[in-house]
């Protein structure tokens, strides 16, 4: 793809598939798959000033990336033009499970 069918592509693009594209570039260092398709995104709110809000969680309470994975998530949001601000809640509420995975990230990881 070229670099002006890309930037054509994310121009039509809303701001929150922009912020999806954003989040499928972090990944948990110890899965293959990036963190939306896990189901860790669990919402992500976007105000008419450009503040994103997002709820995400982890695998687990005790995940070894728990401070460093969120503040990635902020980051790459962050870059997204359109966005000013970003407030990150992490919730355990529901707790995670792999029904929450994309069937591509099922299919990825061999668990369906």
């Amino acid at each position: 793809m070229s670099k002006e069918t890309l930037t054509e592509t994310m121009t039509n693009l809303t701001l929150e598939e922009k912020i999806i594209q954003a989040v499928r570039t972090v990944y948990d260092p110890e899965i293959p798959v990036n963190i939306y398709d896990l189901g860790l995104i669990y919402a992500i709110e976007i105000d008419d000033d450009g503040l994103v809000n997002i709820k995400m969680t982890l695998t687990s309470p005790a995940c070894p990336v728990a401070e460093s994975l969120p503040m990635e998530v902020q980051e790459k949001v962050m870059m997204v033009e359109e966005v000013n601000n970003v407030d990150l809640q992490l919730v355990w509420d529901p707790p995670w499970n792999k029904d929450l995975m994309t069937d591509e990230a099922k299919l990825a990881l061999d668990m369906f």
